[in-house]
């Protein structure tokens, strides 16, 4: 499962605009748009919001790439950001530390460190902190944007 979250979040990551090949050499017209500078994010707290539980940390908002997004969650002991829900785009969960109840369609298991959790769309899912520690994982979604 490990793994398979890896090769999942490289394939996500790696997914770039649109770009037409000539000559073999990719021509973007939007690639002068991304630099070092932002294609670089490096967590600072002091740019978390808070939530009733914790905070969360987006180090890609859907705004940067066509809806992508890369976030981190930090949730306090024995606690949910919100309960299980449903939306039309899949996500996946990988949590970095404390212990994790996945909930999938009423059914639910838990994870530790280095867990992975794929909700597919529609799936009714959730994720909670049932341990005596801060739950920290990141959040691996592309949203549905209109054009």
């Amino acid at each position: 499962m490990k793994t398979t979250f890896l090769f999942y979040l490289l394939f996500v990551l790696s997914l770039s605009a649109q770009v037409e090949v000539t000559d073999g050499n990719p021509i973007d017209s939007d690639s002068t748009k991304f630099t070092i500078e932002n294609c670089v994010n490096q967590f600072n707290i002091e740019d978390t919001v808070g939530t009733k539980v914790g905070y969360q940390y987006w180090f890609v908002d859907k705004n940067f790439l066509d809806g992508r997004t890369l976030k981190m969650s930090v949730v306090e002991p024995h606690s949910a950001t919100h309960a299980p829900h449903s939306h039309q785009e899949d996500e996946f969960f990988f949590v970095l530390e404390g212990t994790a109840e996945f909930i999938l369609n009423g059914e639910t298991t838990t994870g530790t460190a280095y867990s992975s959790f794929y909700c597919p769309p529609y799936s009714t899912h959730g994720i909670r902190n049932v341990g005596d520690t801060d739950l920290k994982y990141l959040v691996i979604k592309k949203y549905i944007m209109d054009k």
